[in-house]
């Protein structure tokens, strides 16, 4: 919903899961704005929409899409003055309206809207100006929905909420496999994960790594979490074994995703010893181990005792620093 400050990814999830309640509750606003980088929850939320408030026969009259770069704002506010022919609700979808010619112009309808018309603007990409009448008139009259991409320790715990509203759990590597081979595009990972669905065997009570290996194709032996895992280990066997396989098979296993689990691995290694010589400076217990998953952003607190071994191994006069600590504060973080 419309709200003062920036929208986090989190906030995404929560309104999202509000305006769906609305919509299944047949409660309307008389203008959506759906706006943001992530399209799957614009296109969720507007084919719910199209879906829902008028039904099969009503639609053939009452429900018109367009398309941004085939139309521009006069020609939308015309379709939504006009008034609907034996349905409660007019409703005109405006999909890629980023690329609505003269979109400002909208203002002189979403000014006065009309209670028998449904406006829906698909604005992706990108967020509309929030100092335009236009988002001023949407946030006061409608609903502004902002799409946030997740970032990557957010993906995790996303994957899991989303395969437990199918009646599923998964295990904490299947995800991390997922969000590692997959990416930050919620979409691909939806599709992914309706096609594992459909092909788990009847009484399937929870997602495996063989299962993302059987269904998906990602190795469940070969990948950066594997790979993260050997290097805290210091099984340097294992490790090498994964990197020929990296090296071998680069379209798979692109260098800069391997190069940035690496730096996130290291960094919070270096984040985890850090806390411990504080705690040993000023004589306090470290922080407890739901404040340690948060503060290393953790995508599953499962992953805790993998990264308290690793810090053992490797004292941070031999990690990087991470780019959150100050110089002081390196030169000082020493074990």
């Amino acid at each position: 919903m419309a709200k003062s400050g920036k929208t986090s990814f989190r906030d995404t999830i929560s309104d999202y899961a509000q305006i769906m309640g609305s919509i299944g509750a047949r409660s309307f606003a008389p203008v959506y704005l759906l706006m943001g980088e992530e399209s799957y929850f614009i296109d969720r939320i507007c084919d719910t929409l199209a879906g829902q408030i008028l039904n099969e026969a009503e639609k053939a009259f009452g429900q018109v899409t367009v398309y941004g770069k085939d139309t521009e704002a006069g020609a939308v506010v015309n379709l939504c003055r006009q008034m609907p022919m034996g349905s409660p609700y007019q409703v005109v979808i405006v999909r890629e309206a980023q690329q609505l010619r003269r979109i400002d112009q909208l203002a002189l309808y979403t000014d006065k809207p009309l209670a028998s018309t449904i406006l829906i603007l698909c604005h992706k990409e990108k967020g509309l100006d929030k100092r335009t009448q236009l988002y001023k008139h949407i946030a006061g009259k409608g609903v502004v929905f902002e799409s946030v991409r997740p970032r990557d320790y957010e993906l995790t715990p996303w994957i899991t909420d989303f395969i437990k509203s199918r009646r599923l759990t998964i295990e904490p590597k299947a995800a991390a496999m997922l969000t590692d081979y997959l990416g930050s595009d919620i979409s691909k990972i939806v599709n992914e994960l309706d096609k594992l669905l459909t092909s788990l065997p009847a009484g399937t009570t929870g997602i495996t790594a063989d299962h993302i290996e059987q269904n998906i194709g990602i190795s469940k032996d070969f990948n950066n979490f594997e790979l993260t895992k050997a290097i805290s280990e210091k099984n340097m066997a294992k490790a090498l074994l994964i990197a020929d396989h990296f090296a071998r098979n680069p379209k798979d296993n692109p260098l800069l995703v391997t190069i940035s689990a690496l730096f996130t691995h290291f960094q919070r290694i270096f984040i985890l010893n850090y806390q411990r010589w504080m705690a040993r400076h000023r004589g306090t217990p470290m922080p407890a181990d739901p404040d340690l998953s948060r503060l290393l952003k953790l995508p599953n607190p499962f992953f805790l005792g993998e990264y308290k071994q690793a810090a053992a191994l490797y004292p941070n006069k031999r990690s990087s620093p991470s780019s959150g600590c100050s110089a002081s504060t390196t030169s000082r973080a020493r074990e």
